[in-house]
């Protein structure tokens, strides 16, 4: 019998290679059979630093030395958390530590972690680097009797209508998944617009969220084969038929937007200091929290939405479709990555910016901004393989799945930024300061 524990791993680093194992964190903890330590994480104010980082080793089941040239050249960084390390090596019966050395570029690991296997992590092949390190940590689990799968969860549902401050809130019903992905029933919406951008898209405000219309139709998702920069998990492109037009909005959710829903609910803004940023997109959210949103703006705004539709997280086509427009483009503005179009790490801001900085410059073909780089941004969907159908059980909300993220954020790189990139993460208790979201409004599909 599997035992029935998280695998834990201790990720050992310098602070100047703080970025790219702040990735490796997050795509460690989103497997579900990992518990992983991270000083930043882990370390809370008034612990002990030294005895904190000796008890974590020695729970450690593995332990990823994450190196550079940087890192093996600074002399803080080994007489610290590698020497801990070490120093733990030192001790232990030979073949029970399990170490990995991990190379963040070309460089020659230091002389006492030559005994063990390194693997290699370079930014120009990650994602096959970091399949290679779950193989490695899947024979350690095995090796301990500790299952390397993801545990069930709760459905969504159940958590909705068990948390006391959301007793009102009634999940969205679910049609059968045997259902066609067709929308016979609602109507082409004819208002009129309330505003125009400065690039002529008409601009539809709904409680006080700029949204822009698309219209039905087919578009190009996911990667082709001849793409190197594309996962597996892009593949194969297919063309999809949105069969019924909705809205989106224009710019993920403000922290000036999600105010009036926490304060309803009398809880804290998880932004600390939000009103001196009350343009910046919202973080620190989970999908659970930002379909909680979703579905209370939704029954304020009943009244006032057009007939037939809903407020909710988008669809990962219809949220693909916005972003790179009806013939597949690479990123929102074309085929070419721009850093002064998007906030990604290129760009070096290292923090989120105001929605619209980037506008109209790196605007999609709808109109919609922020698409690529800023915030990371939750879709209402399953991570499952190519092509997309929404009747597959994908878009079930009371699945445990891991659910899809897309867009990167100002942590992200040119590739995550892509429009067909996609980034898979439990829906559950996870929230860092790159998660945000938008909302469409939309026929309630599932």
């Amino acid at each position: 019998m599997p035992e029935n524990r998280l695998l834990r791993v201790f990720l050992c680093h310098s602070s100047d290679d703080k970025p790219v194992v702040r990735e490796l964190y997050r795509q460690l903890s989103t497997e579900g059979w990992l518990d992983v330590w991270l000083d930043e994480e882990k370390l809370y104010p008034g612990q002990d630093w030294n005895l904190e980082i000796e008890k974590a080793v020695e729970a450690a089941d593995a332990i990823l030395v994450c190196l550079s040239n940087n890192s093996i050249t600074k002399e803080g960084y080994v007489q610290r958390e590698l020497r801990t390390v070490l120093d733990y090596a030192d001790y232990k019966p030979e073949g029970t530590l399990y170490l990995i050395p991990i190379r963040l570029e070309d460089c020659e690991p230091p002389r006492r972690l030559r005994p063990w296997q390194y693997a290699d992590y370079f930014e120009k092949d990650r994602e096959r680097a970091y399949r290679r390190l779950l193989v490695s940590l899947r024979i350690r689990a095995n090796s301990l009797g500790i299952s390397a799968e993801t545990p069930q969860v709760k459905p969504v549902s159940e958590k909705l209508k068990l948390d006391p401050k959301r007793e009102s809130i009634e999940p969205p019903k679910i049609k059968s998944t045997q259902e066609k992905h067709k929308v016979e029933s609602i109507p082409k919406v004819t208002e009129p617009a309330d505003k125009y951008t400065t690039d002529g898209y008409a601009v539809h405000t709904f409680g006080g969220i700029d949204f822009v219309k698309v219209p039905a139709g087919k578009f190009l998702m996911g990667s082709a084969d001849k793409d190197k920069s594309a996962s597996s998990g892009e593949k194969p492109q297919c063309i999809v038929d949105l069969n019924y037009e909705y809205y989106i909005g224009r710019f993920p959710v403000t922290n000036e937007q999600y105010a009036t829903y926490v304060e309803t609910r009398e809880d804290n803004h998880p932004v600390s200091g939000w009103k001196e940023k009350r343009a910046y997109p919202v973080v620190n959210v989970s999908w659970y929290d930002a379909m909680a949103y979703c579905q209370w703006l939704d029954g304020l705004l009943k009244a006032k939405l057009p007939p037939g539709l809903v407020l909710r997280l988008p669809t990962e086509a219809e949220w693909e479709k916005v972003a790179r427009g009806e013939k597949g483009l690479k990123y929102p503005w074309g085929d070419t990555f721009d850093k002064t179009k998007c906030n990604t790490r290129e760009g070096g801001k290292g923090g989120t910016n105001p929605v619209g900085d980037y506008s109209p410059q790196g605007d999609s073909p709808y109109g919609c901004a922020d698409m690529s780089g800023n915030v990371w941004e939750w879709t209402h969907t399953i991570f499952a393989p190519y092509p997309y159908q929404v009747n597959d059980g994908r878009e079930n909300v009371d699945s445990g799945g891991n659910r899809v993220r897309r867009g990167g954020s100002f942590y992200a790189t040119e590739r995550s930024a892509r429009c067909a990139y996609r980034y898979n993460v439990p829906w559950y208790g996870i929230n860092y300061d790159d998660w945000g979201f938008r909302v469409v409004i939309a026929p309630n599909l599932f």
